[in-house]
């Protein structure tokens, strides 16, 4: 039986380029980045490289990146870090609703720490409301962090139009660009973002490595100590071979950009097409025309999301439901919740398809072909 992928949107497989990349490194340089000897400067060298490449991807200088763990760690270092260094001006944050756990359980433990969050709510699309964000924001805002694409709907929320309204204003702005980078064109002066969030794995480079794009200025507090790595903003030795790889991912997804957009659009059309001709009844959390290319969550009614996941995992499809699995139950989305409310089916019946490397048009339609089957014989 064919096993077909297609959960990229919670990781990706590393593309052989990258995996080479790694191993040549890791034979290669061992050196630690911070010592001056050749094996250091060696090390130094394909890191500062690596630094160029990603912030030329974004528009940035190559001392605005900063090298993390990963997306979490670097929405936690944005988030805390601009809040704890900037509470001297005030102490309210804005974020949505619907944003990844990394932001929201992040704004938690601010709470926690005194400071007063406001989470903007969503239309049934997913999308913020451009007047409720103006009607949030105060004098003593200091962080506003609305993420660029949601992981789990798609939809792409209006950035570049909230940086606009905090160009005058104190408050940083961060974007969670986790699953937009690779298959949106993004520049940090044309979003006006000051923080954006990148994680490696979402492209088909290593886990366990990302970056935080911080503007020329931006005050963030760290949330490592130990060494002066990351000109003092993260504490610890690079992590050379992850860098390596990570940049060789980066390389090739900004070089196959475009194609790619246009190849997963062609996906979601090909799935949701095939699903109409099969008669089933579904419908599109999100809008496929203000969404990332290759996200698509449907709801299925008349269907429960645990038998949907075991059904298609039977048949070798690998999806998502977007939600947190926890002893044997599947808690509802956060962010299917924020949109249609929490007595909602389709907090229920919803699954997510996710498009990447190496899925072709046949396995987008078997797999739409055999969601079909599954539906109809759930729902008969």
């Amino acid at each position: 039986m064919e096993r077909i992928y297609l959960d990229h949107a919670a990781t990706a497989p590393m593309h052989p380029n990258v995996i080479q990349k790694m191993v040549e490194t890791m034979e290669s340089q061992f050196g630690n980045p911070s010592s001056i000897h050749s094996f250091g400067r060696e090390a130094r060298h394909l890191v500062d490289d690596a630094r160029e490449v990603l912030a030329r991807s974004i528009g940035a200088k190559p001392n605005e990146i900063v090298f993390t763990g990963g997306g979490t760690e670097a929405d936690n270092l944005a988030v805390i870090g601009g809040a704890e260094a900037n509470k001297h001006n005030g102490k309210h944050i804005i974020t949505t609703a619907v944003e990844h756990h990394a932001v929201l359980h992040a704004c938690r433990q601010l709470e926690r720490l005194g400071f007063d969050v406001t989470y903007l709510p969503v239309d049934e699309t997913g999308s913020i409301s451009i007047a409720e964000f103006k009607q949030a924001l105060r004098d003593d805002t200091i962080l506003v962090s609305i993420m660029y694409g949601n992981n789990e709907v798609g939809v792409i929320e209006p950035i570049k139009e909230v940086g606009e309204l905090l160009k005058n204003h104190q408050a940083l702005f961060h974007t969670d660009a986790v699953q937009a980078y690779g298959v949106e064109t993004l520049d940090v002066n044309e979003l006006s973002v000051d923080l954006l969030s990148v994680s490696a794995h979402k492209i088909n480079g290593p886990k366990g490595i990302g970056f935080l794009y911080s503007r020329e200025g931006v005050k963030l507090s760290p949330r490592t100590f130990g060494g002066e790595q990351e000109r003092k903003r993260r504490a610890g030795t690079e992590n050379v071979a992850a860098i390596a790889g990570f940049r060789e991912a980066v390389i090739i997804s900004q070089t196959e950009l475009e194609e790619r957009r246009s190849r997963y659009r062609s996906f979601k059309k090909l799935f949701v097409d095939r699903l109409e001709k099969e008669g089933v009844k579904f419908f599109i959390n999100s809008s496929l025309d203000n969404s990332l290319p290759h996200v698509l969550n449907l709801s299925f009614p008349g269907t429960d999301v645990e038998a949907m996941l075991v059904n298609l995992d039977l048949a070798g499809i690998a999806a998502s439901s977007g939600s947190a699995c926890t002893a044997g139950s599947i808690d509802p989305s956060h962010v299917l919740v924020a949109m249609f409310g929490k007595d909602s089916d389709r907090t229920k019946n919803s699954i997510r398809y996710s498009f990447g490397l190496n899925n072709t048009a046949e396995q987008v339609e078997k797999a739409a072909s055999e969601t079909a089957k599954i539906v109809k014989r759930l729902t008969a």
